[in-house]
């Protein structure tokens, strides 16, 4: 295994990263299904992607998922992203981006939706500028099929409009939050995350150069 080609490798990691961003979309988008927790609950405590800055804060949400129980993760989602009206914490990038829902940064977003080809689902209640489906959109980025448009110039611009500039306040308003317990770790996780993600297109801006 470890006499692995480089392209495997790569491929390896791409996968990887896809599937953060696809178990990123599952907790956020609603309460997890028990099959999920469970999933995350025997995960290895190690970085699931390469490198070790991820290791502990990867380890502090299994350990969190381990210590909860299904209804009590479910309680908490509830009370920090649900209710009628006006949430506990928002997770719409408008919100941190504008201070208010269904604004410019949400237009800019669908115009570049549509430019990939996407669009939000009929069975989908929220926004498209909430987390989950952004995660949902970087997952697909980098695992599609279509290679005109899953590439990773591709990923570098949307995660650069539409993910980087709001996605620590929202982080941060969540672990600041005095019911966050699983969530606050998601947090830090999810910060961790996209630092590593930031890093990494940084390097490719560098090996353009």
């Amino acid at each position: 295994m470890n006499e692995q080609a480089p392209t495997s490798s790569a491929l390896d990691e791409e996968t990887a990263r896809a599937e953060v961003y696809g178990l990123l979309a599952l907790l956020y988008y609603a309460p997890p299904e028990p099959s999920v927790l469970e999933s995350l609950r025997v995960a290895v405590t190690e970085a699931p992607t390469a490198g070790g800055f991820l290791e502990e804060p990867w380890r502090e949400l299994v350990g969190v998922a381990r210590q909860l129980g299904d209804r009590a993760i479910r309680d908490e989602y509830d009370a920090l992203f649900g209710g009628v009206g006006k949430p506990e914490v928002y997770l719409f990038g408008s919100h941190y981006l504008s201070g208010f829902l269904n604004e410019k940064p949400l237009a800019r977003l669908r115009t570049d939706l549509a430019a990939l080809g996407l669009e939000r689902g009929d069975d989908m209640p929220e926004t498209e500028d909430h987390v989950a489906y952004l995660c949902e959109v970087m997952r697909y980025l980098i695992a599609g099929d279509d290679a005109a448009v899953s590439n990773l110039a591709r990923q570098q611009a949307f995660f650069a409009a539409h993910v980087q500039p709001w996605i620590h306040a929202m982080c941060d308003a969540i672990a600041a939050h005095p019911k966050a317990r699983f969530y606050a770790a998601l947090s830090h996780f999810t910060r961790a995350f996209a630092s590593v993600e930031v890093q990494g297109f940084d390097m490719l801006d560098g090996n353009d150069g």
